[in-house]
């Protein structure tokens, strides 16, 4: 493998955040327009429009908000609804295998963690790539083999 990364890096499914975001703006933008244009709506129907559209603006936000963060001290993994840090050494193994919705770490304590940061989705090979390094910062930094 080439080069390892300079540290702080930080892994996320950009295509796919971008478009979660878009689609969470316009959604927001076309419900609170229909409330809006919607004449025989009373004041309490109109905000409960425009608070749906922020409802479902906030569900695709939280969905887009996976990333992983590798460090010098280790990896923090940031799910949906969910954050763990993890440091070098509890991380045994990155994998990303033919079919799998995202990278599952392998730890030290026999469980697999699911990191929604490295996800092939939209972009495939970013993922590849994205999974490579950080299993190679994993493998150098649990073996102590530093550049």
């Amino acid at each position: 493998m080439s080069e390892l990364p300079a540290l702080p890096v930080t892994f996320r499914p950009g295509r796919t955040r971008a478009v979660l975001l878009t689609a969470g703006v316009a959604i927001f933008v076309v419900i609170t327009t229909i409330a809006l244009l919607l004449e025989q709506l009373s004041g309490g129907e109109r905000l409960s429009f425009v608070f749906t559209g922020a409802l479902l603006f906030g569900v695709l936000l939280m969905l887009s908000r996976p990333k992983v963060v590798a460090d010098e001290s280790g990896v923090t993994v940031v799910n949906i609804a969910s954050r763990r840090r993890l440091a070098w050494a509890e991380i045994i193994q990155v994998n990303l295998r033919p079919g799998d919705p995202w990278v599952f770490l392998n730890l030290s304590d026999g469980t697999s963690l699911p990191a929604l940061g490295i996800q092939p989705g939209i972009a495939k090979e970013r993922a590849i790539a994205d999974a490579r390094t950080l299993r190679a910062l994993a493998e150098a930094r649990s073996t102590g083999d530093l550049p």
